[in-house]
């Protein structure tokens, strides 16, 4: 059977510093088998033998199943059907391909470098006397290490690209005594002695984040003392934008969180897609979903050299090596293409006809709007061969040129750059000395981030989830994160995404375990949430005096001290009002866990409402997304409240919607909860709202009736006539067949795709579906798919019944289930009705 379903991400096209990551992808042929626990598998086992190959075996507390491949692929649904009746079978899935969010490397060091030689250019020593390091002062981190406590006695897993285990910074070996205590394998699940080494550095560098030991750059882990073999806490940073619970790996964590173990996910790099974008498995129950801010500074490891002007004396300066690096004793002057330090495209065209040569000089250009190889073509054709660029942002990147002639290229930073200018312009010369970056000493510079320092990540990705759920919980620092990287690719890097606030997370999570002697997730969850500070919106051009919507920042940044001996627990760690259809009053406890009694006063923090989607496009807004001051009123069963030491009291709340805004975009409201205790302790309960109904919101862009010839695809000719190829020999890749192109700007629990006879037919081969006399699907129904997506769906002639549709006139119908929509009521579908089409078969066909 070939009925074949392609999604492609739509993703805007937007300028960011990450990536998205690629929609989960379905492996043809490939299928998940879950048993009930305690049943005999053998009989299973011998069922598929002849016809599929086993690929692993999952027997844990809470999985028990069996992954296998079918060879024949046009075979392959109707015998993972079959099997899927077995008994003892619980259920059936069709095997994805998960990839992690794309986060940015700014730099990595040189893998030749001696890092011993590495130092700060300030006397901090980053320690465990001293914690210096940017991100731990921005989440409270360092005054617990200063009070000693390292997360000694709890255990992380890091599902990820592997462990360079034998850095110096994360011990120096792999076993028992350790402290990279355990692993697996499991991408090919032989570990033979050790798993294989880190070979992408993604995996070690959120390893260094949580629990990185002393080392030459003067920063180390949030729980030094925690790591693996057990293990008390998971950090996960992966899987595609998606937004259902009930997706396979947001199940899979939900049941992980039932049994005490907190899971600690990415929510994603997909902001500049807007609202409703979470990637899975966040989207699990009881998932601690974190979101992402940007560093208050810009981490530098650069390789140091002088420079002079005029006949002054030399002066030190920092640089990044490129590729190519042939930098080793070059002393020659700058050349600037442009004294303009705000020129946009510098030496993206050809240079002027009078340039001098520029093989005798250094060639100072500014970062821009084309790429580096193309700024460095138009300097070689004048005979360049060095290329110093200075950057247009704060911070430094790596840069490379393939050009031949180009023997070396490097970057400074932009402060460095338009100093070199000034001097260019008041007609002074001025000289690089460059020495060798494998031999040089490598000195680590924070620049101060002025822009978004402080603020949640332009990239960081929305919430809520297609159930109305509140993601993410809060955030963590993520851009411009310096920790440990592969030894073989540098020793060190800096990178930005969700993947770095992760691992933070889930060490804090390890120090208030220490401290608090419990690991319970819910609880944990809710107490940094209730501490976390909120912050305003920045663009990432500026911040607005707003605070930033509860979808992008959750209960906001977390504050790990506060976290840890707070004495005030929240019952929950939000609200989610759901939509205008579903509007309901909610409660929550205040409990008191001090000694003392303390009185709280309640008060409202609206947060900037957004809107789904553009006006006037019926399309989702893109960041920085419509913001505005509209807001819901709320009220407070009790506004003030007096909880006496170890009691509980109860808080239930009501709320007015905002008032003149457009329901149809969709527009999400969202603020917090204030409550000021006599103890002078400020905890905040993040809430979220819809005004709108989800449920009668279409999920479909556009309800066009045209076929495609699905395999371009592109739209066929009215009644058009399909020779298909004989039964169970098509490809969708190559032969011409009917199908749909569907684009979501909503998610949608499932879809499907019915064949509906036209004219006349055997009655007796028809059955009625949600409304409609159908033959039968084209496709497996889709499941849990959410907005942006473009479905291209194809058919070979067969149905879900596993037969043949007979030579004859049909038309598709497609349904596509609304949110909260009754998927037993026809009228909670979009539904699609294409042109007529008629098909047949190549002679020969049975």
């Amino acid at each position: 059977m070939v009925r074949s379903i392609i999604f492609l991400s739509l993703l805007a096209a937007a300028s960011t510093v990450v990536s998205a990551a690629p929609q989960p992808q379905t492996i043809p042929g490939a299928y998940l088998f879950e048993f009930e626990h305690g049943v005999d598998t053998a009989a299973f086992h011998k069922a598929y033998k002849g016809h599929a190959i086993k690929r692993r075996d999952l027997n844990y507390k809470l999985f028990h199943g069996t992954s296998i491949h079918f060879r024949d692929l046009d075979t392959a649904e109707e015998k993972a059907t079959e099997l899927g009746k077995m008994a003892g079978v619980r259920s059936i899935r069709t095997l994805k391909e998960y990839h992690r969010p794309d986060d940015k490397v700014m730099w990595t060091g040189n893998s030749g470098r001696a890092y011993q030689k590495s130092r700060k250019r300030d006397s901090q020593d980053g320690g465990r006397d001293h914690d210096a390091f940017t991100p731990h002062l921005m989440t409270q981190v360092d005054m617990l290490r200063e009070a000693g406590y390292t997360g000694k006695g709890f255990k992380i897993a890091v599902i990820d690209t592997g462990i360079d285990f034998k850095h110096p910074a994360l011990g120096g070996c792999f076993g028992k005594g350790c402290l990279v205590s355990y692993g697996h394998d499991y991408v090919d699940g032989d570990n033979v002695e050790e798993p294989t080494m880190d070979c992408d550095g993604h995996g070690t560098h959120v390893a260094g984040t949580i629990a990185a030991q002393s080392n030459p750059l003067g920063f180390t882990g949030v729980a030094p003392d925690a790591f693996e073999d057990g293990s008390d806490i998971i950090s996960a940073s992966l899987g595609g934008d998606q937004g259902w619970s009930q997706e396979e790996g947001s199940v899979i964590v939900q049941r992980i969180v039932e049994q005490g173990v907190p899971c600690v996910v990415a929510t994603g790099n997909s902001g500049a897609s807007g609202l409703f974008f979470a990637s899975g498995p966040v989207d699990g129950i009881g998932s601690t979903a974190v979101a992402s801010f940007d560093n208050v500074v810009i981490p530098q490891l650069l390789t140091e050299s002088t420079y002079s002007i005029d006949d002054d004396g030399e002066v030190t300066f920092g640089w990044h090596e490129g590729a190519p690096a042939a930098w080793a004793d070059v002393e020659l002057p700058l050349y600037a293409t442009s004294l303009d330090a705000e020129l946009f495209d510098d030496a993206c065209d050809p240079l002027p006809s009078d340039t001098p040569d520029l093989s005798n000089r250094i060639v100072l250009i500014r970062r821009g709007t084309c790429t580096y190889d193309e700024k460095a073509a138009n300097a070689a054709d004048k005979g360049a061969k060095y290329i110093m660029f200075y950057n247009n942002v704060p911070g430094i990147e790596d840069v490379s040129s393939a050009h031949a002639q180009i023997l070396a290229v490097a970057m400074t930073t932009a402060e460095e750059g338009e100093y070199w200018l000034q001097a260019l312009a008041a007609g002074s010369k001025v000289t690089l000395h460059m020495t060798d970056p494998i031999e040089s000493d490598a000195v680590l510079e924070h620049g101060n981030n002025t822009i978004t320092g402080g603020f949640a990540s332009t990239f960081t990705s929305w919430g809520p989830t297609w159930e109305a759920e509140l993601k993410p919980q809060f955030a963590a620092p993520r851009g411009h994160i310096l920790s440990l990287w592969p030894r073989a690719l540098g020793s060190y890097a800096v990178l930005g995404g969700t993947s770095m606030a992760t691992p933070l997370v889930s060490g804090v999570l390890a120090l208030l375990a220490e401290i608090r002697g419990r690991l319970d997730p819910v609880e944990l969850t809710n107490i940094l949430a209730a501490t976390a500070k909120p912050h305003f919106f920045n663009d990432g051009n500026q911040a607005f005096n707003q605070l930033a919507p509860v979808p992008k920042q959750g209960a906001g940044l977390i504050q790990a001290y506060e976290a840890a001996f707070t004495t005030t627990i929240l019952s929950v760690s939000s609200l989610a009002f759901n939509d205008t259809e579903h509007l309901r009053s909610l409660s929550f406890s205040i409990k008191n866990v001090g000694d003392a009694d303390v009185t709280y006063t309640l008060d409202h923090r609206p947060a900037a409402m957004a809107y789904t989607f553009a006006a006037g496009t019926g399309r989702a807004d893109t960041f920085p997304n419509e913001l505005t001051d509209d807001y819901a009123t709320l009220y407070f069963s009790k506004p003030i409240i007096t909880v006496k030491a170890g009691r509980e009291e109860k808080v239930t709340l009501s709320l007015d919607l905002p008032e003149d805004v457009d329901n149809a975009r969709l527009p999400v409201y969202s603020g917090y909860i204030a409550l000021y205790g006599d103890d002078g302790k400020v905890l905040h309960l993040p809430y979220m709202g819809i005004a709108g109904s989800m449920r009668e919101t279409p999920v479909l862009a556009s309800a066009n009736g045209f076929v495609y010839e699905a395999q371009t695809p592109t739209r066929s000719i009215v009644n058009a006539s399909f020779v298909l190829p004989a039964q169970g020999t098509a490809d969708p890749t190559t032969d011409t067949l009917p199908g749909v192109n569907l684009e979501s700007i909503l998610g949608t629990s499932v879809a499907y795709l019915e064949v509906i006879p036209v004219g006349s037919h055997d009655e007796g081969l028809t059955y009625e579906f949600l409304d409609v006399r159908t033959m039968g699907s084209a496709v497996p129904a889709l499941r849990w798919i959410t907005r942006q997506t473009d479905v291209v769906l194809t058919w070979d002639g067969q149905l879900d019944s596993e037969k043949y549709a007979p030579a004859g006139r049909y038309k598709f119908d497609v349904k596509v289930l609304r949110v909260f929509g009754d998927a037993e009521d026809p009228d909670d579908y979009d539904t699609i009705e294409t042109a007529a089409f008629s098909i047949r078969y190549e002679a020969g066909s049975g």
